[in-house]
């Protein structure tokens, strides 16, 4: 057959020969997609900005990629070598904007080429401010009481200031940060806990250092108290041939234990109050200590302590 006439036989019904062929392409691109398989996971967000800005709202810390490839190429993909990020380096000036989230191939993926790549969310808006950072107090939780009869006397924790970093916005009404609850439940001797933890919600705040605080509490036995005024004062030991006076007759007493019921409860016998005039030979006046009982478990405190005597001859009163 003659060029000619072959090229005019090709011609003839051409626009059904092509519509054949696109058909045909079409059919093969199909089958060739019915054989590529999709896989999808997360992967977290990275924020990209090297100036003074940083995001003052909350922003998905991930997003969900979506690969679709021949299945040997995507068996190959590990998910930390997809990498998906927003560049704010060129941002410079607080305020609002949205920004497209992109996809970085690293390691294993970096020669390998999926059919397609996609992101969801596709853009996310962020509300820019200035970073800044200051010094923020730190107060402790606690839960739980003391054993009872107890008293916490005082405690320390260590630092008790941090630094934080933030958005200027969200700094300005950080006035203070808070431990993790110290369990007081049934205490009852001086104890210590370290690394407790500094609790704070709010993800786009940083804590500088350890974001932790040591924690140590002093703890003693309550000591229970109760007064009583007016207490007889006795004199013993006094030689029958002398009579005695005492410029002041009562005194407080004082009674302190950590027994609630056995200080409450207990009752002051006569002569629990004394001053001892054993050693007293001569008539004149004297200073004598007043001396109290003993009790187990308790401990008195008297007031005064001396008090002031006249000693006289029995005969002569008797005149």
């Amino acid at each position: 057959m003659s060029p000619g006439k072959f090229f005019a036989k090709a011609a003839e019904n051409w626009p059904a020969k092509v519509l054949s062929l696109a058909l045909s392409i079409i059919l093969l691109i199909y089958h060739r997609l019915s054989l590529l398989e999709t896989r999808v996971f997360n992967t977290p967000l990275v924020i990209e900005q090297l100036n003074a800005m940083m995001p003052s709202n909350s922003y998905p810390r991930s997003v969900t990629v979506t690969l679709r490839g021949e299945s040997q190429d995507l068996n190959l993909i590990l998910e930390e070598d997809i990498e998906a990020y927003v560049n704010l380096r060129e941002i410079k000036t607080p305020g609002t904007y949205t920004e497209v989230v992109q996809l970085r191939r690293k390691s294993t993926a970096q020669g390998l080429e999926p059919l397609q790549k996609s992101v969801e969310p596709m853009e996310i808006k962020f509300t820019l401010d200035h970073k800044v950072s200051k010094f923020v107090p730190v107060t402790v939780n606690f839960t739980g009481q003391v054993e009872t009869g107890y008293n916490m006397n005082s405690f320390s924790i260590e630092p008790n200031q941090v630094v934080v970093e933030g958005p200027a916005t969200l700094l300005g009404n950080l006035s203070e940060l808070y431990t993790d609850y110290i369990d007081l439940s049934a205490r009852r001797s001086d104890f210590s806990v370290r690394s407790v933890p500094i609790v704070h919600s709010d993800p786009l705040i940083v804590i500088r250092g350890e974001g932790s605080v040591n924690f140590s509490a002093s703890i003693s036995q309550i000591i229970v108290v109760r007064n009583i005024s007016n207490v007889p004062i006795a004199i013993t030991g006094l030689d029958e041939q002398f009579a005695g006076e005492l410029e002041k007759a009562t005194a407080n007493v004082r009674i302190e234990g950590f027994d609630r019921d056995a200080v409450e409860s207990f009752v002051l016998p006569y002569g629990f109050l004394k001053v001892d005039c054993s050693q007293i030979s001569e008539i004149g006046d004297y200073v004598l200590s007043v001396l109290s009982g003993t009790v187990a478990g308790l401990s008195f405190r008297v007031e005064p302590r001396e008090t002031r005597i006249e000693i006289t001859d029995v005969g002569d009163e008797s005149e």
